[in-house]
């Protein structure tokens, strides 16, 4: 992920300070330790991708 994101001229960094959020609260997201919606469109958005591609829903009953 911080591979591709560098590709596409952005960091964990630079969207963590876009977002108004910490490194780590994007690191925890990005690494599927704990969820934010918020955070998980902003990652896909600057990826190119669709959320759900990148974030599926693996718990069942999750509401989106």
């Amino acid at each position: 992920m911080k591979a591709e994101l560098r590709i596409r001229g952005t960091s964990l960094a630079q969207l963590a300070r876009d977002l108004r959020v910490t490194d780590s609260a994007l690191t925890l997201v990005g690494k599927r330790m704990c969820r934010s919606q918020k955070i998980e469109k902003a990652l896909a958005d600057a990826l190119g991708v669709a959320p759900e591609a990148l974030f599926p829903n693996t718990r069942e009953g999750e509401a989106q």
